[in-house]
């Protein structure tokens, strides 16, 4: 086994095992977007052009890419917890793959978030949501929906190695909850302003949205809009490729430097 799986492997339990020493907050950001789920799908849903078990089967997929971009989140808290609470500096001084630290932990997170998602989607069967496409085209989603939350967990790991504190982390990541609202999570774009719809429609969580209810069936692919949203496979894949290509080499950089 090369070096950087045998130390990315090691890295990985490390995590888990941390994981699982803190249930609280496991439960809690399980518990999240199934709440989300029954508040706005049953009070916002009332309100809406698209409402009751219509708007549901809308939101679910929204729901589940909102919360793969709180990679940005657990990845910015834990990478900050342990930069400066010593763990990282002690992981320099062994012989261990440079790569292979902050890959641990996007990989750990990775099998939390694919874990949690089942109960997510359990609960929008229960209330309406259906994947009224393949069960090809729907394994496609779900592994489009993990790489996109692969993919935000390193933008969140580059801004804990770079954050002063972990106050200062925990209060950038909270900030992130904006990012899903300047999209097509919750609403169509179809109303907003030009300006704001542009925005929104270039926002990757738009894409990866569009392309998650197109692949379950759920909404068909608008026939106007920014590219991303038009072509939404594509677009999802195209974001997640760059933010891999950009955040990944500065993750490992700044871990291995030291750098903040």
């Amino acid at each position: 086994m090369s070096t950087l799986a045998y130390d990315g492997t090691a890295m990985l339990g490390r995590h888990l095992r941390r994981i699982r020493h803190n249930p609280g907050l496991l439960i809690l950001t399980q518990s999240m977007p199934i709440t989300m789920l029954l508040f706005f799908g049953y009070v916002f849903g009332s309100a809406l052009a698209t409402p009751g078990q219509e708007y549901r089967a809308f939101l679910l997929p929204g729901l589940l890419v909102a919360t793969a971009a709180n990679g940005i989140m657990t990845g910015m808290f834990q990478a900050a917890q342990d930069s400066h609470r010593g763990v990282m500096d002690r992981f320099r001084t062994l012989p261990v793959s440079r790569a292979a630290v902050p890959l641990g932990q996007a990989l750990a997170d990775l099998v939390v978030t694919a874990v949690g998602t089942v109960p997510l989607m359990l609960v929008g069967l229960a209330v309406g949501w259906r994947i009224e496409g393949s069960a090809l085209r729907a394994v496609a989603g779900v592994g489009l929906l993990l790489l996109f939350r692969f993919a935000t967990t390193w933008i969140g790991i580059v801004l804990g190695l770079a954050s002063q504190s972990e106050e200062a982390a925990g209060q950038l990541g909270g900030a992130t909850f904006i990012l899903p609202l300047l999209s097509n999570a919750y609403i169509p774009t179809d109303n907003l302003p030009g300006w704001l719809r542009t925005v929104a429609e270039w926002n990757p969580i738009s894409a990866v949205t569009t392309a998650l209810r197109d692949l379950f069936g759920n909404a068909p692919v608008p026939d106007e809009g920014a590219w991303p949203v038009t072509h939404p496979v594509a677009g999802a894949l195209t974001w997640c490729a760059v933010i891999l290509a950009v955040f990944v080499p500065l993750a490992v950089r700044r871990y291995a430097t030291g750098e903040r």
